[in-house]
């Protein structure tokens, strides 16, 4: 996996593992519902079932893409994968749209925290604008940095540099028939190079979003003692994390990672919710959910997750695939792909009646 993009996972991921817990510890503004069904040791049983759930849950959907790329009807190559990625973008977009960026709105909006200045201001539309674009920006650096160190790499292995943007060019020298030909070849033509350049900082940043949004609804079931409100999430957020694994699985399958940095970034993505949890029973004690600090930071935490997965989804998955040539060639490849992403927004906006 590539440095810097590395580095910003793992500093994000101990962020939002350290803030989190922290952020609940603030004073109470406003008097939590009471429950009278409670049933702290029954709570707790849901808890560690929930744990086991999500965590295999988590891992057969980001694996699934993976290990199937071993069947070639799953290969990335193939129309059905066009249709499987459609399936899983309609998930992480629905994620955002339906999951994250409401209940933003929800905590920034709270009575519960002060009117002033989260009251004057529309801050949860505006933080997942800058996450939106700050993810731009992420992602047009990182692939121009990528794509200038392959440059260089070309250029140490006996290629030149044009004229214009640097990129390299190797001489060849070709024969037919009646004569023959010298020219060069720009490497910078290698477009399968750069696609592969592309789906890597792809793949990374879109852990990166949904590893935030994770942490913090697996604190918020951890730290919840209602059985009645446990039960019900338990189903839900295993669908919701299987679902979300399938597309960054996706991504991962066509990012080509080695072994070792598949293996970290599904670790990383499976694991997440259940510490998230581990984290939720720890704090049960002192967890306010009507906290003004709580709200505030998990608000501010999933304005930015949406914006991150809202642009993803748009940008990264859907338009490069749904105005590539090979889609747009095929009409039912148009028109599978654009079912599976129905459905794959469907299902997931679905369980939110429920999560």
């Amino acid at each position: 996996m590539s440095s810097p993009i590395k580095n910003l996972l793992i500093w994000t991921a101990v962020a939002a593992v350290v803030l989190l817990p922290a952020a609940v510890l603030g004073d109470c503004t406003c008097e939590a519902e009471e429950d009278g069904g409670e049933s702290k040791s029954l709570a707790l049983k849901y808890k560690v079932g929930a744990i086991a759930a999500i965590l295999v849950a988590s891992a057969v959907g980001v694996l699934l893409p993976v290990v199937g790329r071993r069947v070639p009807a799953l290969s990335p190559e193939r129309n059905f994968f066009f249709v499987i990625k459609a399936f899983a973008a309609g998930v992480i977009l629905s994620t955002g749209f339906i999951h994250v960026l409401p209940d933003a709105f929800e905590s920034l909006t709270s009575p519960c925290i002060p009117a002033s200045p989260w009251g004057d201001f529309p801050f949860t539309g505006f933080i997942a604008m800058v996450s939106a674009i700050g993810t731009l920006m992420v992602d047009t650096y990182a692939t121009s940095y990528y794509r200038r160190r392959s440059g260089v790499k070309a250029v140490e292995g006996g290629g030149a540099r044009d004229e214009e943007g640097g990129a390299a060019v190797v001489p060849v020298h070709t024969h037919a028939t009646h004569g023959h030909a010298h020219g060069s070849v720009s490497l910078q033509s290698d477009s399968g190079e750069t696609e592969l350049l592309r789906h890597r900082v792809i793949s990374q940043v879109l852990e990166l979003g949904i590893i935030v949004h994770s942490v913090i609804i697996g604190i918020a079931l951890g730290a919840s003692q209602s059985p009645k409100t446990i039960r019900p999430l338990i189903a839900a957020l295993s669908f919701h994390q299987f679902f979300e694994g399938i597309g960054l699985g996706g991504c991962i399958t066509q990012a080509r990672f080695k072994v070792r940095a598949v293996t970290i970034m599904a670790v990383f993505f499976s694991i997440t919710t259940p510490v998230g949890i581990a984290i939720g029973i720890g704090i049960t004690n002192i967890y306010s959910e009507t906290s003004s600090t709580a709200l505030i930071v998990q608000g501010v935490f999933n304005a930015a997750s949406a914006g991150i997965l809202i642009y993803m989804a748009l940008v990264d998955l859907l338009s490069a695939d749904f105005m590539s040539p090979k889609m747009q060639s095929n009409g039912k490849l148009q028109l599978g792909a654009n079912l599976s992403l129905l459905i794959g927004a469907g299902c997931m906006s679905l369980i939110a009646k429920w999560a």
